[in-house]
């Protein structure tokens, strides 16, 4: 069950009692992961629910606006991503400034105390809560043990031994390295956003692509990438979340220098297919960068470049789908 609650008052009964744990959760990483796993434990130990209290927009949204880092997932995409990991109940809290003002004891009794009525927290070493957050995994661990609440620390999960995290992912996506923060992540990187009409070049050329606004999460630098569909809102496209291969996407980020365009855009070629999905929503998976967006002197040198991206996406998408069957 994936709510947004207006107010405390109006979570479920059902979601009292349980095993919770509380953050942001961007891009649902493999540290993520190990947190529900241990949740999932102590909720059937405790024979209650396992409960993920997360915030929209992110509280750094509010509080330092100027400089809070882009988003690696949608709120929606976050909430399907814990509900795959076992999560019971995804409570997505509206943010507030009168949220960020309580002290921490004050949060600490009003959401954990009051409106859950936890039996058990889990939390990983930077966990910070309340008023200027204050509050750190010392002070919970306290105030849980002053009301008899099971509180466990998680050691922090490791790849090649430095901490995964989401700014660590965000780095690495910021700097077109999708394979690396794929192997981070719980399912490979995804952007969406709305199909636009363009320039319509990429059809003439023999290479329609989707063009793609509104994503609304990081967005890798400019480069060639190769990804597949991962959704699209409209069911005679025939893609589901179950399909192991779906179609594969290659997919322009940044200019076309070619023909003196420096806008930047992110223009998706759907191999296989050539329907029109203006104003739909399309959902691709990052997968892997080809190569660096660069000028062709001629058309023929394009179309024989866009050619080999078409291949290597091919290619790409093959080798991941094997990976995940072999899962």
């Amino acid at each position: 069950m994936n709510q947004i609650f207006d107010n405390l008052a109006t979570i479920p009964l059902e979601a009292q009692g349980g095993a919770v744990t509380i953050g942001n959760f961007d891009g649902v990483h493999r540290g993520h992961q190990a947190i529900v796993k241990r949740l999932r434990a102590l909720a059937d130990e405790i024979s209650g629910p396992v409960v993920v209290f997360t915030f929209n927009p992110p509280p750094a949204r509010l509080l330092r606006p100027h400089d809070a880092p882009e988003s690696l997932t949608n709120i929606g995409r976050r909430a399907a991503l814990l509900r795959k990991l076992g999560v019971d109940f995804v409570i997505v809290f509206p943010t507030t400034l009168e949220l960020l003002q309580l002290e921490p004891e004050q949060f600490f009794d009003q959401v954990i105390v009051e409106t859950l009525q936890a039996k058990a927290i889990t939390e990983g070493a930077n966990f910070r809560f309340g008023k200027k957050r204050r509050g750190d995994v010392s002070m919970l661990q306290s105030l849980c043990k002053s009301k008899n609440i099971r509180f466990e620390l998680l050691d922090p999960e490791l790849d090649d031994g430095a901490w995964i995290s989401s700014t660590r992912i965000r780095a690495l996506i910021d700097r077109g390295k999708i394979a690396e923060a794929n192997a981070l992540l719980v399912e490979p990187y995804r952007i969406s956003g709305k199909v636009s009409k363009g320039a319509a070049r990429g059809r003439t050329l023999g290479f329609p692509t989707a063009n793609l606004e509104e994503i609304g999460v990081l967005c890798p630098p400019p480069g060639v990438y190769a990804g597949k569909i991962a959704g699209l809102s409209r069911p005679s496209f025939a893609i589901t979340e179950t399909d192991p291969t779906g179609l594969p996407v290659a997919i322009n980020i940044g200019p076309n220098p070619t023909f003196g365009e420096s806008t930047l855009n992110v223009a998706a070629h759907i191999i296989g297919y050539a329907g029109n999905i203006y104003d739909h929503e399309l959902a691709i998976e990052l997968l892997e960068k080809l190569r660096d967006v660069r000028k062709f002197d001629s058309k023929e040198q394009l179309l024989a470049q866009l050619a080999m991206d078409v291949n290597q996406t091919k290619e790409v998408c093959i080798r991941h789908a094997s990976k995940r069957i072999m899962m």
